[in-house]
């Protein structure tokens, strides 16, 4: 039986990516900083349903934000899509080693 744990980091990059908004919010903020109010207007969503998309976002690692005058400016956090990146690459090496062994196996049957 699985039971439920503290979310690691990981686990928040995944639920953070997990969304569509907050994935086209991403590809939004890695083209440079914008600011919060400019990435509500092509998802035809309000302002606070962006922050709260941006906070998963921030909270995930995946984004920083930082308030310039008046305006909250968003980036893009390079080392979250880097823990992200690790983690597909191991799991990879782990799948491609166990079925590198299955085929090993069955060559060894024929």
């Amino acid at each position: 039986m699985l039971t439920r744990r503290k979310q690691t980091p990981i686990d928040k990059i995944f639920y953070a990516l997990g969304d569509p908004t907050r994935r086209a919010l991403l590809t939004a903020i890695s083209s440079g900083p914008i600011a919060m109010s400019h990435l509500a207007k092509p998802l035809d969503i309000s302002l606070a349903a962006v922050a709260q998309h941006v906070e998963v976002l921030e909270d995930s690692g995946l984004v920083r934000t930082e308030k310039v005058g008046r305006v909250r400016l968003c980036r893009v956090e390079p080392s979250g899509l880097r823990s992200a990146e690790r983690w597909i690459a191991d799991q990879r090496a782990v799948w491609e080693r166990r079925l590198d062994r299955l085929g090993m196996f069955l060559d060894e049957e024929k």
